[in-house]
């Protein structure tokens, strides 16, 4: 993966709830390890890298759940506290530590890695960690032909290997096959097509 592709990976930190109190105070769902380190790694984006969040905690919010109470540089009022609700907080990559153990990783990190099945074919790469709620999928695109999603759990990819640049996919046998339903529904359609 080229430098340049390196400098723009982001990684999700928190998440802006809406205002808290009347003086500009924001309520953020923080998604760092400890909840109050959101504010150590410096400005925070968008996820355009559009506007830049200084963030400042200044209370707990809901321990239990990673909210907190923060200032952020700029917003004196409740009603431009609550024009940011639902803003996303993102840094880059490169300002976070390195995990220390060997095989933890940060989800950032997969993408741009080569995808190989179990034979040692290559299937693609890993173009996106996405999560819509029931768990992260890796979007794999080929050199050719559409990508295809792969849930990100260890029955389905059993080997991350970040410094080797590759993950092996444990795909079923029946995987890139359409189902006959869909054959048939498919052939309707263009029967029916003028």
């Amino acid at each position: 993966m080229s430098s340049s592709a390196t400098s723009q990976r982001l990684v999700l930190m928190g998440a802006i709830l809406g205002a808290h109190g009347i003086k500009g105070e924001v309520k953020v769902k923080s998604f760092a390890a400890k909840p109050a380190d959101i504010a150590e790694y410096g400005p925070l984006t968008d996820t355009k890298h559009k506007r830049s969040f200084e963030l400042s905690v200044v209370g707990v919010g809901d321990a239990a759940k990673g909210v907190l109470i923060g200032r952020i540089a700029g917003i004196a009022d409740r009603n431009a506290a609550e024009a940011l609700k639902g803003v996303e907080l993102f840094v880059d990559r490169e300002r976070l530590p390195m995990p220390k153990d060997p095989e933890e990783y940060y989800l950032a990190d997969l993408i741009g890695l080569a995808a190989f099945d179990g034979k040692d074919a290559k299937l693609g790469e890993i173009v996106s960690v996405d999560n819509y709620g029931a768990g992260d999928l890796l979007l794999v695109v080929p050199e050719s032909g559409e990508g295809f999603v792969v849930p990100f759990a260890k029955a389905f990819v059993p080997v991350v290997d970040i410094k080797g640049g590759r993950v092996v996919l444990d795909l079923p046998a029946n995987f890139f096959e359409v189902p006959a339903q869909e054959e048939a529904e498919a052939a309707e359609l263009q029967e029916a097509a003028p």
